[in-house]
């Protein structure tokens, strides 16, 4: 795996633009650096940040909590579970309850019992029309706990 810090301005700029697609202010982090796991996915690590990208997608990693805290959320039976951590795309049986969101937009799921962070996907449908649905896909799975990236980003320490 390659790992390397990147300039000012790339930081800025990534900053800036993962600031605008999950709606949420991150402070001025230095030194960040990626760590090229796979042609098309990276993660990017700095001062309590972690981010994943896979292609052009740029998703919270799951081991960093207070970020997930500030996504919306669905919350999953325990029969869900095991699908969810499978990478399975989560479907409509399986919602316990759920936050507001808007179509293809990143939502974190959590299983019910523990409340623990199992994946991150992004939604097909809005919250809207979720409480309208008896089933049908809800969330596509795009980064979950046992995945190879998951798997990865236990290796990398800042």
């Amino acid at each position: 795996m390659k790992s390397n810090l990147i300039s000012k301005s790339e930081t800025s700029a990534l900053l800036k633009t993962v600031s605008e697609e999950w709606g949420i202010e991150f402070p001025k982090i230095k030194n960040l650096k990626v760590h090229q796991i796979l042609d098309d996915a990276q993660i990017i690590t700095g001062n309590g940040i972690k981010i994943l990208k896979i292609n052009d997608d740029y998703l919270p990693f799951l081991s960093e909590t207070e970020t997930l805290e500030k996504f919306p959320s669905v919350t999953v039976d325990m029969g869900a579970v095991k699908f969810m951590c499978k990478g399975a795309n989560l479907m409509r049986p399986g919602i316990k309850s759920f936050t507001e969101f808007e179509k293809d937009k990143l939502v974190c799921i959590v299983e019910e019992s523990q409340h623990k962070f199992l994946a991150v996907g992004k939604s097909v449908v809005s919250s809207e029309e979720l409480e309208k649905m008896d089933k049908g896909e809800v969330l596509k799975n795009l980064h979950y706990i046992s995945d190879k990236f998951w798997e990865t980003g236990k290796t990398i320490y800042d």
